[in-house]
């Protein structure tokens, strides 16, 4: 891969991900002021720049489809921005349509990240934007073009603020920083917050690379009026990146804080375009407020690629191992090494500090994940004609990224099926004496090493006859009707291809949702049960582990073999004193007795055809386990002790193996360097 190429791949990155984040903003004010029913005049603004943002870098990569679309919504609210008043006369149809642009720029990005990408066409989208311009101006359709202009370029070649509340200032870039007119355009972006009106020549640089000259030449100039302070705009051309120099050309406001011409602000550089050069006093004044604007506006957050944290957790899992190895090398067996020891445990300090920060560095708050539920339940309270809430609980709580996107399809599974299944329509919810405005609360909280998330409604709730008339017609039931008890009849709704609904339709009735729920659940090491109460609605319980990468582990032998059990799945460990205990099913399934309920027993030396170990089973380990609802019990040799254990995928050439469907998650490297398997309680078992 050439430098060149290398380069456009990081910018797209970068691009991606910032345009996907102020998506998310955007997304979050339009559903806050659509059930306010107004935008603030702060929103408003906050649209504009989103947009105008958006516009910019898209057409500095080339994406002229969203570009254009951009610039289309940033017309509107251009003009909204300027009298917020006639946002009444477009209020009941600017949302879906500014939601419909958000979608397209969804799947553009989407698109953009995948092997093959073709541009969408946004031309429906933007003909219907120029209308509402149209409508809000008073103006036929074909004048928006002309007004839109105004909106993104401001001036074309000379700038039309004038009066003495108007500052001017010319700017020079360093020399052979490169891309000077995207620099530029960066400038003016950040400048936009302090300022009513704002131009720039040569106007749209971010359009055009070849202005890179034209800069480089002769600067270019910011024509603006403050909203405040004129030092404010002043300050933040200071403080920014690659400036070589600049030159207030028009300021009325002279103090004798802030200086009429600046200094060069890289030492030993002069520029021939200042007129003037304040005193030393003065200088060195606007150099020591400098330094300290820039300590305090430098962004102190960065995006990092997720795959550098992975390494980087792998690393620390590496020097965890290590850290163990050295401690625990069987050449130090006898010996009384005082400061060894002491180095030692100064050692584990650390490493137990490092691996909680890169541990800390992954977590995300589930905030982000909740805002997308938010327009699931707006856009189908639309389409279903129904009315509903989604109440959120619990949104700073931190989870592993990894887990975070995850979840993201069980959600919106979940979320779908309330809105379609369980909440009623609003003429049936006001006969059964609900409230006409359905509830779905999803909420969050941290349990120590794992996450607890409900996703419930108040809708009509699970019928267990229909569930298990619908079971029985698949061949689904394994026992007698009347053994089973009401939340394995609910589980029902969690295997492939099994659907309550009888229509079929855009969001449900397919048989394909809820087993993909378990299924991804599942798969980050979580359980999910169910609870309902049919008229009075039902709740889903999700509770996952923090995080994937270090684990707390019980060790545990089977002969030669030493397997890992999460922590959180074990409830108990005991020693079998009477063989009465254990009983055989009809189908030969060992079974124990504890405390009146039976449990199936699983013995790894028989499921993994380990030929040494423990056959009798008064002399192993029984360890029962949860899993879901329901839980078995493990036979084991002995325990080992408790272990924090860093978790290692597979090598790719098991896969043909299917290890995650065989009880087995991962494997960890121990302290004397032997492997150990980790279980998974959840596949363990087969039903």
């Amino acid at each position: 891969m050439s430098n060149d190429d290398f380069g456009m791949e990081s910018m797209l990155e970068i691009f991606i991900h910032e345009t996907e984040e102020m998506l998310e903003q955007l997304d979050n004010i339009l559903l806050e002021s659509e059930r306010a029913k107004s935008i603030t005049e702060e929103n408003i603004n906050s649209i504009f720049r989103i947009t105008h943002t958006i516009k910019g870098s898209a057409a500095m990569m080339n994406f002229n489809n969203i570009s254009s679309l951009a610039h289309s919504v940033e017309d509107v609210f251009y003009i909204l921005r300027e009298n917020p008043s006639k946002l009444s006369m477009v209020f009941d149809s600017i949302f879906d349509l500014v939601f419909q642009a958000s979608d397209f720029f969804k799947k553009e990005l989407e698109g953009l990240q995948g092997s093959e990408y073709s541009e969408g066409d946004p031309s429906e989208i933007i003909r219907k934007l120029k209308q509402q311009a149209a409508i809000i101006k008073g103006e036929q359709p074909a004048d928006t073009a002309k007004e839109s202009s105004a909106s993104a370029g401001k001036p074309a070649s000379e700038p039309e603020l004038n009066g003495e509340d108007i500052l001017k200032i010319r700017v020079f870039f360093e020399n052979d920083c490169g891309m000077e007119n995207i620099r530029a355009f960066m400038l003016l972006n950040q400048i936009q917050p302090y300022c009513e009106d704002l131009s720039l020549v040569p106007a749209n640089p971010e359009n055009d690379s070849a202005l890179a000259a034209e800069i480089i030449k002769s600067g270019f100039l910011i024509v603006c009026k403050p909203i405040g302070s004129f030092d404010d705009v002043i300050k933040v051309v200071e403080s920014s990146l690659n400036i070589k120099s600049y030159e207030v050309l028009q300021h009325v406001e002279e103090t004798s804080e802030t200086p009429e011409v600046s200094s060069p602000l890289q030492t030993g550089e002069t520029s021939s375009s200042f007129s003037a050069a304040p005193d030393t006093q003065s200088s060195n004044q606007v150099k020591t407020e400098s330094q300290n604007l820039s300590k305090g506006v430098k962004q102190s957050l960065i995006s990092v690629n997720q795959a550098k944290l992975d390494h980087l957790m792998d690393l620390v899992g590496e020097i965890v191992t290590a850290e163990s190895m050295v401690a625990r090398n069987p050449d130090l067996k006898g010996l009384r090494l005082d400061n060894f020891t002491k180095s030692i445990r100064e050692l584990r300090k650390l490493t137990d500090e490092l691996q909680d920060i890169v541990m800390s560095i992954r977590m995300v708050p589930l905030q982000g994940t909740f805002y997308k539920m938010d327009r699931i339940v707006r856009d189908m309270s639309k389409k279903l004609n129904k009315k509903a809430e989604l109440i959120t609980e619990g949104g700073d709580t931190e989870v592993d990224k990894t887990i975070n996107d995850a979840i993201v399809d069980p959600f919106m599974h979940m979320i779908r099926n309330a809105m379609d299944h369980a909440i009623e329509p609003p003429e049936e919810r006001i006969a059964l004496g609900k409230p006409e405005v359905g509830r779905i609360i999803l909420s969050a909280k941290n349990t120590g090493g794992e996450i607890f998330i409900t996703i419930s409604d108040d809708g009509r709730g699970l019928d267990p006859d229909k569930l298990l008339n619908k079971a029985k017609n698949n061949g689904l039931l394994t026992k007698p009707e009347n053994a089973y008890t009401e939340k394995e009849i609910f589980n029902f709704i969690l295997l492939p291809g099994f659907s309550t609904s009888s229509n079929i339709t855009e969001f449900s009735g397919r048989g394909v949702g809820m087993d993909v729920v378990r299924k991804n659940i599942e798969q980050v090491g979580g359980t999910i049960s169910i609870s309902s109460e049919k008229g009075k609605g039902t709740t889903f319980t999700i509770k996952i582990p923090l995080t994937l990468a270090i684990v707390d582990g019980m060790n545990i032998s089977v002969g030669c073999n030493i397997f890992t059990l999460p922590i959180t799945a074990i409830r108990q460990s005991f020693k079998i004193t009477d063989e009465s205990q254990i009983i055989h099913d009809t189908d030969g399934t060992e079974m124990i007795i504890l405390r009146g309920e039976c449990f199936p027993v699983v013995r790894l030396r028989d499921l993994y055809s380990i030929e040494s170990g423990i056959e009798n089973i008064m002399d192993g380990i029984m360890i029962q386990v949860d899993c879901g609802d329901s839980g078995y019990c493990i036979f084991a040799d002995e325990l080992l002790g408790e272990y924090q254990v860093v978790v290692k995928p597979f090598p790719i050439f098991l896969n043909k193996y299917d290890l995650k469907n065989q009880g087995l998650s991962g494997c960890s490297v121990l302290g004397d360097g032997s492997i150990s398997l980790i279980l998974d309680v959840n596949t363990l078992k087969n039903d």
